[in-house]
C-alpha cells in the first residue's frame, strides 16, 4: 500500500492548529475563572459571597461597605494611611461585626455606625491624641455579613491577617450574643488573638484559651442591677416575658438571671408563669406578642421585665397601647438590646404612653452621676462639644454603642502598650488583659475596666436608663453589678 505524505506547510497548519486548540482548552476555562473571581472581588480582602452577594471581608477603610458608614470609614483611611507614609511602627486591631444589615439582625445600621465611629476615636486617641502611645494602631474593619453568615470567611481573613504586612494582634467588637458570633471567637482564640467584646452579654462565654474579655458587664449584672432597682422603687410583683428563640442566648441568660434574683423572702414575687413568643417562627410572634396584653390585665404586675432584642420591644409596647384594661398602668424594665433601636424605633417606642427602663451598657452623663465610677477624661469625648460631635455633628450618641466599641479599642490599646516591652502578638497583648489592676485599669467611659479570669468586668458600673417622650434615653442612677450603690475608686 503506498504511503500518505502531507506537504510540509500542512503538516505544519495542523501541528499549530493542535496547539492553539490546546492553549484554548486551558486557557478558556481560566479565564472564565479569572473573571469571576474579577466579579467576585469587591476590594482588597473583600468578596461578593451568598445569594445577597454580600461583601464580606476585611479592609483598612479602602473598601466602603455601606454608604452610611462612609465617613468614619474615610476617617479610618486616613489615619491609617498616616502610619504607612510616616513610617509609623504598627500592629494592627480589627473591629468585627455586621456591617451589612437586613431586618434578620438585631442590631440597626445607627448602631453599628455607632460602633465604628467609637472603635475610631480610640484608635486616634492611642495614636495622636491625649493616650499617645508606641506601637501605633492600624484599624481593620471586618464584615461578617447579615447575622455573621459569613463569619468563616472574615475570621480565616483575620487569621491571614497576623503574618501579613498588617501585623493583627486583636480583634474587637464580636458582635452579639449568637451562636454564629461565640463560633468565631473561639476560631479567633484558637489562632493566637486577643480578644475584646464590645456588647457581648450573654453570661457565659466559653474561651479555653483564656485570650477574651469583655467591656460589657453580663445578663446576670444587668439583672441583678433592674430587681434592685425595682425593689428601691417599691415593686413587689413582676411577670417576665421572653423570646423563646432557641439561638437567642441574650433573651434567655437575661430571662433566667431576672427569674432567680428578683423572687425573695421579703415579698417580691413573679405573678404568672414566664410569658413567651418564639421570634424565630415569623409569621407568628408578633401575634403572641398582642395576645399577652390581655393576660397582663388579668395578671395585674406592677412591672414587666422584657427579655427580647430591642426590635421586638417596640411591638410588645405597641401590644400593651392597646391593652383592654386602659386605666391600669404599666412598666417596662428590660435590658441593654434596647440600645440597638434607631431614634426612631425610640421615638416611637415612647409614643406608647407606657413607663420604659432599661438596663444600658453605657451613657455620656454617667460620669456626672458618679464621678468616682467613670474616667472623665475618656467621656467629654462623648460629650456635646467633645470629639465625636465634632467628627460626626449629624449623629447622636446617646445609646452607648460608641462607647463601648470605643472602650473594647482602647483596652486592646492598653494591652499593646503594656505589652510592648517585648514582642507584641496576640499572644502577649491577651496576657497583658490581666495585668489590668490598679493603677493599670482602663480608664474607659464607661467605667474604669479591670478583668476577672473568666474574661468579665471587675465590678462595672450598669446605669438605669428611662426612655423619655421625646424617645431619648434619660440617666436614672448607676448602679454595681449586684444592684448596689457604686463603690468609691
Amino acid at each position: 500500500m503506498p504511503r500518505l505524505e502531507w506537504p510540509l506547510h500542512i503538516v505544519r497548519r495542523v501541528v499549530i492548529g493542535v496547539i492553539v486548540v490546546a492553549v484554548l482548552a486551558v486557557a478558556v476555562p481560566l479565564t472564565v475563572d479569572w473573571i469571576q473571581e474579577r466579579r467576585a472581588r469587591c476590594g482588597d480582602g473583600v468578596v461578593k459571597m451568598g445569594d445577597d452577594h454580600e461583601c464580606v471581608g476585611v479592609t483598612d477603610g479602602s473598601f466602603i461597605f455601606a454608604d452610611h458608614l462612609k465617613s468614619v470609614e474615610n476617617k479610618i483611611k486616613e489615619e491609617n494611611d498616616l502610619l504607612e507614609e510616616h513610617g509609623e511602627k504598627y500592629v494592627s486591631v480589627a473591629y468585627m461585626t455586621s456591617f451589612t444589615l437586613t431586618d434578620d439582625d438585631s442590631n440597626s445600621e445607627e448602631s453599628v455606625r455607632h460602633e465604628l465611629e467609637g472603635a475610631y476615636l480610640a484608635q486616634y486617641r492611642h495614636n495622636r491624641g491625649d493616650r499617645s502611645s508606641s506601637p501605633k494602631i492600624k484599624l481593620l474593619i471586618a464584615n461578617m455579613g447579615s447575622v455573621a453568615a459569613h463569619w468563616e470567611h472574615t475570621v480565616d481573613e483575620l487569621i491571614d491577617r497576623k503574618t501579613s504586612h498588617d501585623k493583627l494582634v486583636a480583634v474587637t467588637g464580636l458582635g452579639p450574643s449568637d451562636e454564629s458570633n461565640l463560633t468565631a471567637l473561639k476560631r479567633l482564640s484558637r489562632n493566637g488573638l486577643a480578644l475584646v467584646a464590645s456588647t457581648m452579654t450573654t453570661t457565659r462565654i466559653e474561651d479555653p484559651e483564656g485570650r477574651f474579655v469583655r467591656v460589657s458587664p453580663t445578663n446576670v449584672d444587668e439583672a441583678y442591677a433592674a430587681s434592685a432597682y425595682l425593689k428601691k422603687q417599691k415593686v413587689r410583683t413582676a411577670v417576665v416575658v421572653q423570646d423563646d428563640a432557641r439561638k437567642n442566648y441574650y433573651a434567655k441568660t437575661l430571662g433566667d438571671a431576672f427569674t432567680d434574683v428578683f423572687q425573695d423572702a421579703k415579698g417580691h414575687e413573679l405573678v404568672a408563669d414566664r410569658m413567651t413568643y418564639d421570634s424565630s417562627v415569623r409569621k407568628t410572634w408578633q401575634n403572641e406578642l398582642q395576645y399577652m396584653s390581655g393576660q397582663l390585665c388579668d395578671q395585674k404586675p406592677e412591672a414587666v421585665f422584657f427579655a427580647g432584642r430591642g426590635k421586638h420591644l417596640t411591638r410588645f409596647l405597641d401590644a400593651i397601647a392597646n391593652r383592654p384594661c386602659q386605666d391600669r398602668e404599666f412598666m417596662v424594665i428590660t435590658g441593654d438590646d434596647t440600645t440597638n433601636l434607631t431614634a426612631d424605633d425610640l421615638a416611637h417606642a415612647a409614643e406608647t404612653g407606657v413607663r420604659v427602663l432599661y438596663t444600658g451598657l453605657a451613657h455620656p452623663d454617667m460620669w456626672q452621676k458618679d464621678r468616682d465610677s467613670v474616667s472623665r477624661l475618656s467621656a467629654r469625648h462623648f460629650q456635646p462639644g467633645g470629639s465625636l460631635a465634632k467628627w460626626f455633628p449629624d449623629d447622636q450618641h446617646q445609646d452607648g454603642q460608641a462607647i463601648m466599641a470605643h472602650d473594647a479599642v482602647l483596652t486592646a490599646a492598653q494591652g499593646i502598650r503594656m505589652a510592648a516591652l517585648g514582642d507584641v502578638t496576640g499572644e502577649s497583648v491577651a496576657r497583658m488583659f490581666h495585668q489590668m489592676n490598679s493603677g493599670q485599669r482602663v480608664p474607659g467611659a464607661s467605667g474604669f475596666l479591670s478583668f476577672q479570669d473568666n474574661g468579665n468586668p471587675r465590678d462595672k458600673v450598669i446605669p438605669i436608663l428611662h426612655l423619655n417622650a421625646k424617645g431619648r434615653s434619660e440617666l436614672v442612677e448607676v448602679s454595681q453589678p449586684r444592684g448596689e450603690p457604686p463603690a468609691k475608686q
